[in-house]
C-alpha cells in the first residue's frame, strides 16, 4: 500500500538494498520481480586484487600490533585465490589459518597450514 501511493506523482519511498553477492541472485527471483523492475541502479563491489589482499592482511596485522611477517607469500596467494578477494572471506580464512598454526605449534602461516585451514573452513 505504501509503495503504490501516488506512484505517478512522486516516489514516496526510497530504499537502498545493500548486501552480499547473493542479493543480486535473490532479486532475480520471480517473487521479487516487481521490486527488481523498480531498482534504478545496481552496483557490484569486486573482490580485492592479490596485491590488495596482501596489503589488507598486512594492515590488519599492523593494527593488531604485529609488524613482522606472519603469513608467507604462498599462504597469502592461496588465501586470496580461495577468498576471491572478498574481505570477510579473507578475515575468516586468516583467522582459521592462525588457529591451525597455533594448534600445530608453528610460528608462521605457510601454504601447508593455509591449505589445511581452507579445507577446514570449507567443510
Amino acid at each position: 500500500m505504501l509503495i503504490n501511493t501516488a506512484v505517478d506523482q512522486d516516489s514516496p519511498l526510497s530504499c537502498l538494498p545493500v548486501g552480499q553477492p547473493t542479493l543480486r541472485r535473490t532479486m532475480k527471483l520471480a517473487v521479487l520481480a516487481a521490486l527488481g523492475q523498480r531498482t534504478a541502479l545496481r552496483c557490484t563491489m569486486p573482490g580485492m586484487t592479490s596485491t590488495g589482499t596482501a596489503s589488507y592482511i598486512k594492515h590488519h596485522l599492523g593494527l593488531a600490533g604485529r609488524s613482522d611477517q606472519l603469513f608467507t607469500d604462498d599462504a597469502v596467494t592461496l588465501l586470496h585465490i580461495t577468498s576471491r578477494g572478498f574481505p570477510r572471506a579473507v578475515d575468516n580464512l586468516c583467522l582459521q589459518s592462525l588457529v591451525v598454526t597455533f594448534a600445530a605449534g608453528e610460528s608462521l602461516v605457510d601454504e601447508k597450514v593455509a591449505r589445511s585451514a581452507v579445507t577446514e573452513a570449507l567443510d
